[in-house]
């Protein structure tokens, strides 16, 4: 018998068994893919981190603080329900820790951060109101990879001594509950698959398991992966009805089949009407999972349009504030939208998620930054490889020419080429001067008296109809599905709680599947940096509970 069995060997796993092992505790991580999986979703992240009055902000000039960072997060996460009690205290814990020991923390174990600190999630609306009034966005050389590896070293170690013990593909099937207590599981071992990273592997079972243990904690993510879970899940009276063509921003094994096990065993879940799912996904030209989506993180340039050839208005701009651009394209009736832009934005601007689109950035080495992000005249490979080869891509010298290959992409949603000519030069002839109206102008024009967007993330103003900055571009967007934000729900202790508030003895849950913690600790909304900052918070703190 081991004192603790974790379930699921992502970036919440790998920390929480660590933290268990470091206290003496014996522990068994179980997973139902192989070993080649190890570090879960967290290994294709981009690797950023919400990180709090950091030395990354303070060299760009950066000021921030805790009470600056409260302040936004609590506008973000707008919390209004009975049950937000929980999350919201995993939240204010959370700021502590970003603010304070995370970084020195995280640092001590070797990971490093990329000197210019990310703007996401901008907000665009008032002070008191969603997103980050300053940069947090700290990006880890070796992107995800380079998070998972302290935690992945740290808990082989662990194996190497004997204190944890591996079990890949075992698939948890139940939660063994005795005298109201949880006191182990029960699955299916299912056949080896040799199978990438990533792709999808066989069910075959070969055999069975019950495994017994004074705690068991999970770690087994979201729902990203099942569409099914994410449509019946969808806030219909906040959003709109729920899209039927959706690009998956994770494997098929995301599947949130655990949380439903846990439910089913007497778990309390709430929330689960909030997501973060991203409006501007791109089919994968060359995909790993099934109807792979890679997303754009855009700088704030690109010209938007909704699907009916509508410029979407403030705060519905590249980067600024995801959820209420998502409700805006659903209002349309239909699921997709446009970025319009050129070859210079593209070049500056166009940054794509998931650590095998950077390889720059994953390769942790200064000189291949420099080379792909600074030297290089067109945009980095993988994004001048998807204006190549993806679906979604139209470039074109002309308007006329770029607006008839998006007609080709969406002969259901056909655009006027008058009225998207006209907003083009209405937004054009804002530059003519310093004064504007026009609130993606005036933005842009912020965001270049911040040094790190002056120099790698926004490009000079220009005319989009200039030639001498084209060629034209245009990118249908889909949305892409991602995290979830509610989920099991827990305690500052990562402990599950039942219905009915009490404490399900035995039980302990962190990362996605716990809403990163407390059954939702970002609310209705996130900042960024906060998916995997959750799951080391709350992994540590499910493994220094039990």
């Amino acid at each position: 018998m081991v004192d603790v069995i974790v379930i699921g060997a992502g970036l919440a796993g790998l920390v929480a068994a660590h933290e268990a092992a470091t206290r003496g505790r014996k522990v068994l991580l179980l997973d139902q893919e192989g070993e080649q999986s190890l570090g879960g979703q967290a290994f294709w992240s981009l690797g950023g981190l919400f990180m709090v009055d950091t030395p990354e902000q303070r060299r760009m000039g950066i000021k921030d603080s805790a009470d600056l960072a409260l302040n936004d997060w609590m506008g973000s996460a707008g919390f209004d329900r009975p049950e937000d009690a929980n999350p919201r205290r995993v939240a204010e814990a959370y700021l502590e820790f970003a603010a304070g020991e995370m970084r020195s923390w995280l640092a001590s174990l070797g990971m490093r951060w990329f000197p210019v600190v990310g703007w996401a999630e901008r907000g665009g609306a008032l002070a008191d109101g969603h997103g980050n009034s300053v940069p947090r966005f700290h990006l880890t050389w070796g992107t995800g990879p380079g998070v998972v590896a302290p935690f992945e070293r740290l808990v082989r170690q662990h194996v190497a001594e004997g204190k944890i013990t591996f079990g890949f593909r075992h698939r948890v099937s139940g939660l063994i509950v005795e005298n109201g207590t949880c006191v182990g599981v029960q699955g299916d071992v299912l056949s080896e698959d040799s199978a990438a990273r990533g792709r999808s592997t066989n069910r075959e079972v070969v055999g069975s398991f019950e495994h017994r243990a004074a705690a068991v904690i999970v770690t087994s993510g979201g729902i990203g992966g099942n569409h099914d879970q994410v449509r019946q899940n969808w806030p219909v009276d906040r959003l709109g009805q729920p899209p039927q063509r959706m690009v998956a921003g994770v494997p098929d094994y995301v599947d949130g089949k655990m949380q439903q096990i846990a439910k089913s065993a007497g778990a309390g879940a709430i929330n689960e009407d909030r997501m973060w799912h991203y409006t501007e996904g791109l089919a994968n030209w060359d995909p790993i999972w099934p109807n792979h989506g890679i997303r754009i993180l855009p700088g704030p340039s690109s010209l938007w349009f909704d699907a009916l050839g509508q410029r979407m208005e403030a705060p519905c701009l590249p980067g600024f504030d995801t959820l209420a651009t998502l409700k805006r394209i659903l209002s349309t009736g239909h699921e997709h939208s446009w970025f319009i832009l050129t070859q210079k934005i593209i070049k500056k601007e166009f940054a794509l998620s998931g650590s095998e689109q950077n390889p720059d950035f994953t390769s942790g080495k200064w000189l291949e930054v420099i080379k792909s992000r600074i030297l290089n005249k067109q945009a980095t490979a993988p994004v001048e490889a998807f204006k190549e080869h993806g679906e979604d891509f139209v470039v074109a010298d002309t308007l006329d020419a770029l607006v008839a290959g998006m007609n080709q992409i969406t002969p259901d949603a056909p655009l006027d080429l008058a009225a998207i000519k006209a907003q083009v030069e209405a937004r054009d002839v804002q530059l003519d001067n310093p004064f504007a109206k026009d609130a993606q102008v005036i933005a842009i024009r912020q965001a270049r008296q911040y040094r790190g967007d002056k120099l790698v993330r926004t490009a000079k103003p220009h005319r989009i109809l200039d030639p001498e900055a084209g060629p034209l571009i245009a990118v249908r967007l889909n949305i892409l599905t991602r995290k979830s934000l509610g989920g099991l729900h827990t305690d500052e202790q990562a402990r599950v709680l039942r219905p009915d508030g009490s404490v399900f003895d035995g039980l302990f849950a962190a990362g996605e599947v716990a809403g990163f913690g407390g059954g939702g600790y970002h609310g209705y909304n996130a900042l960024e940096g906060t998916f995997l900052g959750g799951c080391i918070f709350s992994g540590r703190a499910a493994g220094r509970a039990v």
